[in-house]
């Protein structure tokens, strides 16, 4: 007879019959089939030395197999799980301030027989980018309607606006991502509406002296603009695509 009460420890003594009357029995003397999954507290036996044993897998973990477990079941040696060389660390997540990276690790040799289980596969930690491209990202775009200022001429004919290089133009293509309500105010900002795709063109006279516009954005990236005639009207937007040598049809922004 065995008592099961949910523990191991606490297993009544089952007497098994022999030949001569009650004998110390183990794993060989297990009805068929002698030896158990994973862990089953009902895959009991005792060993010769008159102490509850197990003839279940998980035995091997807790120590407690029958003298005959490793000969009966033909359970070979326990295998622990190895694992390979960390890769490299992924790059930042953010292209501007706190970010997360993370690397990872194959498994070389799977756990078997009991054997140890395999350690975490993969890590995080934080990290703080600073690049190029951050600091583009911080760059606030300067924008008005281009009736303000294209074909601009120099009433004065000032000489080093004469002999100022004149660059082509290219156009960025954004689409709003936000816009603040002061923007309804003026007729020209009140087009910066959500999710508006706007040409905005880089003329000669915005650029600086790496030929570009400060703010022109990022690809793929929300950087933030604000509308150089309208107080407080100001958002953000992502660029989908720049075109060199380019103007941008009528009724469009420019850079200032």
């Amino acid at each position: 007879m065995m008592i099961m009460t949910g523990s191991r420890v606490c297993v009544a003594i089952i007497l098994v019959m022999c030949a001569s009357g009650v004998c110390e029995a183990g794993c060989a003397d297990r009805p068929t089939p002698r030896c158990c999954p994973g862990r089953n507290n009902e895959c009991v036996e005792r060993s010769a030395r008159r102490t509850v044993c197990y003839c279940d897998t998980y035995c091997r973990r807790s120590g407690d197999c029958c003298d005959d477990y490793q000969t009966v079941c033909h359970i070979s040696a326990a295998i622990d799980c190895e694992v390979r060389q960390w890769g490299p660390w992924s790059p930042c997540s953010s292209v501007c301030g706190a970010g997360t990276t993370e690397r990872s690790r194959q498994v070389a040799t799977p756990p078997r027989n009991g054997g140890a289980p395999c350690p975490d596969l993969k890590q995080r930690r934080g990290c703080l980018a600073h690049t190029e491209t951050c600091s583009a990202a911080k760059e606030v775009a300067k924008i008005l309607s281009d009736s303000f200022k294209r074909n601009f001429k120099d009433p004065w004919r000032r000489p080093h606006m004469l002999m100022k290089e004149e660059k082509k133009s290219y156009c960025v293509q954004m689409r709003v991502k936000q816009a603040s309500a002061a923007c309804k105010v003026k007729p020209w900002s009140a087009g910066m509406v959500r999710e508006r795709s706007i040409c905005v063109e880089c003329q000669s006279e915005a650029m600086t002296s790496d030929n570009r516009c400060r703010g022109d954005g990022l690809q793929n990236i929300k950087t933030f603009w604000s509308a150089a005639s309208a107080p407080g009207c100001s958002g953000s937007w992502v660029r989908e695509s720049l075109t060199e040598d380019c103007q941008c049809p009528s009724y469009s922004l420019i850079f200032v």
